[in-house]
């Protein structure tokens, strides 16, 4: 049986919230409600308790991704379900999610339609983000920033430590699952319009999203990114030879340092298959308990 822990992050979303929680309670009457304040200056703390969720209150904003391990600490549902406190995902969007999750899936994500991106601007972004995050798991990534999903409880924890607290949690938890084998799915969503101003900054977010890409790309799948890398610089140093003998009669220093950098590459990307292996600990054990569970 499902027990749901429904964890809404907010800052200064007062008013959002006011016509949000009464939507949600109605639609999912049985759900642990978690509003984690992160540090709002409006009466966000005091509209959850006037609908009689759960608050948990930062003393300072701490960031998006801080305040979703919060409530992933405190949940004591057995499925997480996350989403935004701006308005823009539909509360009747989440009995979706959940039939898909009971599917046997780990993790549920709510993929906007692209129509429904708040800009062009994001769209594209979205869509470069998506492709070059496919490339570096392997899977196809339909919406790699959506904060709209569910997830397996135990699952999501294991890699709290991974998450960052700013805007880019959805991007790390999505290819740490993929990367480690974990089930994902996606259901199509049609994205509400915002309430209010985002917190989010295009450009500064953007460059954040597309840095935690490469990083959690090398760090469970390393020979995906360090490979590429390699096989480059070892056919510019075979072209630059190749340019050299045929107009100098000689191979030279650049030629060599070329040559070398792709075999160092190559050899850190082996060290780093074996030092990302060690994410894996405990993750077959973790299974056979879980089926003991089933099967009792």
């Amino acid at each position: 049986m499902q027990e749901v822990s429904l964890i809404i992050p907010a800052k200064n979303e007062a008013e959002n919230l006011a016509r949000l929680l009464p939507e949600i309670k109605n639609i999912c009457p049985a759900a642990e409600i978690i509003v984690v304040n992160d540090g709002s200056t409006d009466a966000t703390e005091i509209i959850c308790k006037e609908a009689n969720v759960t608050v948990l209150s930062h003393p300072y904003s701490m960031g998006n991704g801080a305040a979703i391990k919060t409530g992933a600490r405190t949940a004591s549902g057995n499925v997480i379900l996350f989403m935004d406190a701006d308005g823009q995902h539909n509360p009747s969007d989440i009995p979706a999610l959940l039939a898909k999750l009971d599917q046997g899936y780990d993790m549920v994500i709510g993929a906007r339609q692209i129509d429904t991106h708040a800009s062009l601007a994001r769209r594209v972004a979205n869509t470069i983000y998506n492709r070059l995050a496919s490339l570096m798991t392997g899977h196809k990534i339909e919406d790699l920033t959506s904060g709209f999903r569910a997830v397996r409880a135990r699952h999501f924890r294991r890699f709290l430590y991974l998450l960052p607290n700013g805007f880019s949690y959805p991007t790390t938890s999505t290819m740490a699952f993929f990367r480690s084998g974990l089930t994902v799915a996606y259901v199509p969503i049609a994205a509400r319009q915002r309430e209010g101003k985002s917190n989010i900054r295009l450009l500064k977010d953007g460059t954040r999203f597309f840095i935690i890409i490469l990083k959690i790309g090398a760090l469970f799948s390393p020979m995906r990114l360090f490979l590429p890398i390699s096989l480059m610089l070892f056919f510019t140093g075979i072209g630059y030879y190749l340019y050299t003998y045929l107009t100098m009669g000689r191979f030279t220093n650049m030629s060599m340092l070329l040559f070398v950098s792709s075999l160092l590459t190559f050899l850190i990307g082996i060290l780093s298959e074996q030092i990302s292996s060690l994410h894996y600990k405990g993750a077959e054990e973790d299974q056979r308990r879980v089926k003991r569970n089933v099967d009792s």
